[in-house]
């Protein structure tokens, strides 16, 4: 009688749990919130910062500056930002990650988003697209779970 109790509420769990794709989403909704956290952690000598509310559009640069991309993800499930497609006059710079909230630096706390920062140095005068891909690495053959996108022109 005690196992099928047990069995019944780990069942009647399961059903309430999220599924691993909803963790996700929500994270992505979440992000708009994230101003009420903690900041990204980028270096101070980077010229621009850019992050989600960028997405999709330009941004203007000179030979020899880097600049950073702030976007948050869910490096705990797997899910970690990574470039698809690097314009040929631009070059990866760094990287850095951390918590998006206070309660993250608490003991004992697990999972939650994170920021995923990458910089980019540019190296040369050009005009192309920056492509970041959000996905889990060992899943090769599955679509990527976002995708962020900024085009950028880099002047002399």
């Amino acid at each position: 009688m005690m196992r099928k109790l047990v069995s019944a509420m780990v069942l009647a769990l399961a059903a309430c749990a999220p599924a691993q794709e909803d963790v996700v989403q929500e994270s992505a909704a979440r992000e708009a919130n994230v101003s009420q956290g903690l900041p990204a952690p980028t270096p101070q000598d980077v010229v621009l910062r850019i992050g989600a509310e960028q997405e999709g559009r330009t941004v203007q640069l000179r030979v020899g500056e880097r600049f950073a991309v702030e976007l948050v993800g869910v490096p705990t499930a797997g899910y970690v930002w990574a470039p698809a497609v690097v314009p040929a006059f631009l070059t990866r710079a760094g990287e850095a990650s951390g918590p998006t909230s206070p309660a993250q630096n608490q003991p004992g706390f697990t999972g939650g988003n994170h920021w995923e920062v990458m910089m980019f140095a540019a190296t040369g005068p050009g005009t192309g697209e920056l492509k970041l891909e959000q996905r889990r690495p060992w899943e090769s053959n599955e679509p990527p779970n976002a995708v962020y996108s900024v085009n950028v022109i880099v002047a002399p």
